[in-house]
């Protein structure tokens, strides 16, 4: 991938642009059903309680070996707890600066609750939501369904968009899939408690924070 040619840019949020390990912790430690079990829960101990598959390569509350859909449940119809997500430091000053070199801007974030995260997502971006472009896909099956896949290229489409000049940057490993077939170009954010890319994935560019994307491509940019 040349990323002098990208035009385009497609957030993921939770892991992305939203500390969703900042609020799976306090859900742990902080919610009635689980409280009691967890309220000693360390930091450093979250991917102890939440197992990181190969797959996903990032904490996920339905790894849970024995409770994984009840708290996936639990945390979804609680919004004091869904919403405790704050954005990692310097994320609007990165997408303002990146909308005035140009770059289209949209968020491709899924969720059981379409309707509750846009909302969220429409309060906690407030500042750049005259040019970022809300998007969020109903989940399918965990890990298995093709939903952003699908909504993708529904996107592309929809903006006309060239997808061979867009980049969908996530920090779940079988996301990097999904852009790849959607003819997109994968980028992978390393957020904390985040499992190495498989061998036939390790091409993939990687970066701690969105302000090392930015770096990248605008880099990229002004050397031509």
């Amino acid at each position: 991938m040349n990323p002098a040619s990208i035009k385009n840019i497609f957030w993921d949020v939770d892991g992305v642009l939203a500390d969703l390990n900042y609020a799976y912790f306090h859900f742990l430690t902080g919610h009635p059903n689980y409280r009691d079990r967890y309220g000693d829960l360390k930091w450093e101990q979250l991917p102890e309680v939440l197992p990181i598959l190969p797959e996903y390569g990032a904490l996920e509350l339905k790894t849970h070996p024995e409770l994984g859909a009840e708290m996936d449940r639990d945390f979804c119809a609680d919004q004091s707890f869904f919403r405790n997500r704050p954005l990692y430091p310097g994320v609007i000053e990165t997408l303002k600066r990146l909308n005035e070199a140009g770059y289209r801007q949209f968020t491709m974030s899924a969720t059981f609750d379409v309707e509750a995260k846009t909302a969220y997502l429409n309060e906690v971006l407030a500042p750049v939501t005259d040019f970022l472009t809300i998007e969020c896909v109903q989940h399918g099956e965990f890990m298995h369904d093709t939903a952003k896949v699908d909504r993708l290229r529904e996107c592309y489409q929809k903006y006309q968009l060239d997808p061979g000049e867009t980049i969908l940057v996530d920090d779940r490993i079988y996301n990097q899939h999904a852009a790849i077939d959607s003819g997109a170009h994968p980028v992978r954010l390393r957020c904390e408690f985040t499992s190495d890319l498989p061998e036939d994935l390790a091409w993939i560019p990687e970066f701690k924070n969105v302000q090392g994307v930015a770096d990248w491509l605008t880099a990229a940019s002004t050397s031509q």
